[in-house]
């Protein structure tokens, strides 16, 4: 049985993968009276005094709301919020097993950016964080930025912040292992959706000055005719030289590529074309858009893909669990740029000088030390950053 059958043999047994389970015992009469009426009166009554209690007096402070439309599932695309539940519980899967936090789907019957915006902001006064899931772009940006500016608890796009955050920790270590800096190095994007977006923002950040982003029609640049509001901002602050052209253009004579695009898009010759020791994070799945082989074949130095059947797997659970483990911890007011980077350099950090090596830049997907060492840190930059509450 191939996993696709077994995937759904399984799902047929479980019904679902999540399940509620009470924290309060309820085997007699004394113990309903203080877990529900009369005694729960006397919690509400705190929580209605000090809004800050429902999150010593609630599940709250470690409850974080998974949400999607729909509209951007896995590859899928748009199939509709019933159709992303599978994938939302099994990131809330993801949320408690690498990070023991609780998380809860929800599917929003909705592409309407102001009704989407609404119904989350009335609902987030039950969560300590709301993850943003496979909505498509531009609307997850406008969503994302509304919801931060209402809320007063952490909003986090994973497909934006989550992938730049792994890719950042990847880029680090593959620098290292061909001994290059972030700021010495022209890096190349093809894919300038969410995802493509927030890692340019993101390498921005760390320093990498000369990013150049693709998407179909080729290099993004001020004259390019199919810009939306998000290339064009981002547009703004990359492609210093003005380039212009195909992704082969792009990628002539640069340091490293990145891939959240589209299978097959990048042949043999274009890495050829590349400077020696080229590093190749190719992360379109399940097809990259070079193979591993192919790519070393063609003289690439490091090759990551986002699959955990080639090294170098660049998985987004690095990142999100232990992102929202650090600000649950501190009862942060929002997961900012400094925690971003934070968690980027932690991830990084686990590879030691010895271990670092062309086929391990990166942690394992189930390597313990990831969430504690994610959290830590996000939390300890959460603090020096001002957004903490305790």
């Amino acid at each position: 049985m191939d996993t696709k059958q077994l995937a759904m043999e399984k799902h047929y047994q479980w019904k679902g993968k999540l399940e509620v389970v009470s924290r309060a015992s309820l085997t007699d009469s004394e113990q309903l009276s203080i877990a529900y009426t009369p005694g729960v009166a006397e919690p509400c009554l705190a929580i209605s005094k000090d809004y800050s209690k429902s999150f010593e007096l609630t599940r709250r402070w470690n409850m974080v709301a998974v949400v999607t439309d729909g509209t951007a599932v896995l590859g899928l695309g748009d199939i509709g919020p019933e159709a992303g539940m599978p994938v939302m519980e099994g990131k809330c899967c993801l949320f408690k097993e690498f990070g023991d936090v609780d998380a809860f789907p929800l599917c929003i019957r909705s592409k309407d950016v102001d009704e989407i915006v609404r119904t989350i902001y009335l609902i987030s006064g039950s969560f300590g964080g709301i993850n943003l899931e496979d909505i498509a772009a531009p609307r997850c940006f406008e969503i994302e930025k509304r919801l931060k500016e209402l809320c007063d608890i952490p909003v986090f796009h994973d497909d934006q912040h989550g992938t730049a955050v792994v890719t950042g920790a990847a880029l680090l270590n593959a620098l290292k292992v061909v001994g290059k800096t972030v700021d010495n190095i022209r890096c190349v994007i093809n894919g300038a959706g969410s995802a493509g977006v927030a890692i340019a923002n993101h390498l921005l950040k760390m320093g990498v000055d000369d990013i150049i982003l693709c998407d179909r029609s080729g290099i993004l640049c001020e004259s390019n005719p199919e810009m939306n509001e998000s290339k064009s901002e981002i547009c703004r602050r990359t492609n210093k030289n003005q380039l212009k052209g195909s992704l082969a253009d792009a990628m002539y004579k640069a340091d490293v590529f990145i891939g959240v695009s589209a299978p097959g898009v990048v042949s043999a010759d274009m890495i050829k074309s590349m400077v020696e020791k080229p590093i190749v994070l190719a992360m379109s799945n399940p097809d990259p858009e070079i193979y591993p082989d192919v790519a070393v074949e063609a003289g690439a130095a490091v090759v990551g893909t986002g699959r955990s059947d080639f090294p170098n797997q660049i998985n987004n659970v690095l990142a999100f669990p232990g992102i929202f483990r650090g600000a649950l911890d501190v009862r942060a007011s929002d997961i900012n740029e400094d925690m971003q980077l934070a968690a980027s350099y932690a991830i990084a950090s686990l590879i030691s000088d010895s271990e670092l090596n062309p086929e391990y830049i990166i942690p394992k997907a189930f390597d313990v030390r990831v969430g504690k060492t994610v959290a830590q840190a996000v939390a300890a930059a959460a603090r020096k950053s001002g957004v903490a509450r305790i």
